[in-house]
């Protein structure tokens, strides 16, 4: 998983919340900005938690979720995210500003929001930019040490995942779940009779002919691609691999309906006539989407117990004074 989109994800029903907020138009006059002064409230292994980032915090957590943070429960996330900082540091993980940065401006796009825009939009309700990219680093290099040092835990065998989807589905009256997970995997060849842009319609039909033709007599992906690798101005693009879970159904009908070895209909687009030569198809379970719904939910699962348990043994072991 992309690391910038993992932290989105962390973050995204927070960032969700905030959207509908703005759809509301809740920022039309500004709010007042906090104070510069700042006094250390809480020291993390000698990092200092300060009035002004609780200050932060609650604004944040309130601007988000509508509702108004104890000062204790800031004061835990705070600590949170030092320790979470801090093992990165312990694992030479540190992120760089610019991979922050990268991070921040992909919730910015995925919000409709330049990252400008989601700037001026904070600074609004009075929160500064920095508390939220404290949150993104946090969050981003937990991610990372979670999955690398755990990594064993998050690997799960095809029949765990059966047995897991099973037990999801024992109200379903169809108890024949391998039918549920099944996909398939083609293996495609385009192949593109070229017409040059601006040609005449008769120009465009004859094309159209040839292609009809070599479809008439292709019987094979190894004969037939050789045979229209000599045919004058077609192309025989590199192949593709889709499976039939990332496909519209109207689209899996198709090939389906073609069959291995054989070209589907010839189809007009901007460069000229395209076809798709069909020269593999095999069944598979592990991007079926009933499948990568279940490995997903058991990640996630799987993610917040491992979390959870490393994080309440960070704090154990981690000098936390008061001031």
């Amino acid at each position: 998983m992309n690391k910038h989109r993992a932290a989105f994800l962390t973050l995204a029903p927070a960032l969700r919340c905030l959207w509908a907020v703005l759809a509301l138009g809740a920022f039309a006059m500004d709010l007042p900005r906090p104070a510069a002064a700042q006094t250390v409230v809480v020291m993390v292994n000698g990092d200092p938690i300060t009035s002004y980032d609780i200050d932060q915090r609650s604004k944040f957590t309130l601007l988000v979720s509508h509702k108004q943070p104890t000062r204790q429960e800031v004061i835990d996330e705070l600590i949170n995210e030092k320790l979470k900082v801090q093992v990165g540091r312990r694992y030479k993980l540190e992120l760089t500003d610019s991979d922050v940065d990268a991070s921040y401006a992909e919730m910015a796009k995925r919000m409709n929001f330049s990252p400008e825009q989601l700037t001026q939009t904070l600074e609004k309700g009075g929160v500064d930019t920095g508390t939220l990219k404290a949150r993104i680093r946090a969050d981003m290099v937990w991610q990372q040490i979670v999955r690398g040092k755990f990594q064993s835990r998050f690997q799960f065998r095809e029949k765990d995942l059966l047995a897991a989807l099973e037990t999801r589905n024992k109200d379903d009256k169809d108890k024949d779940v391998s039918s549920k997970v099944t996909a398939e995997e083609y293996v495609l060849r385009p192949i593109l009779f070229i017409v040059p842009k601006g040609a005449p319609q008769s120009r465009i039909d004859a094309r159209r002919a040839e292609a009809e033709a070599l479809r008439n007599r292709f019987q094979d992906c190894d004969h037939g691609l050789r045979f229209a690798r000599a045919l004058k101005d077609v192309a025989v693009r590199e192949q593709i691999v889709k499976s039939s879970a990332d496909l519209a159904p109207a689209l899996r009908e198709i090939l389906e309906r073609t069959g291995v070895g054989r070209l589907t209909n010839p189809e007009t687009t901007p460069n000229g006539i395209e076809l798709f030569a069909i020269c593999s198809k095999r069944e598979t379970k592990t991007d079926a989407p009933a499948l990568r719904q279940v490995r997903q939910e058991m990640f996630n699962e799987q993610f917040q117990a491992t979390s959870k348990r490393f994080l309440d043994e960070l704090r154990r072991q981690a000098l936390i004074e008061m001031k």
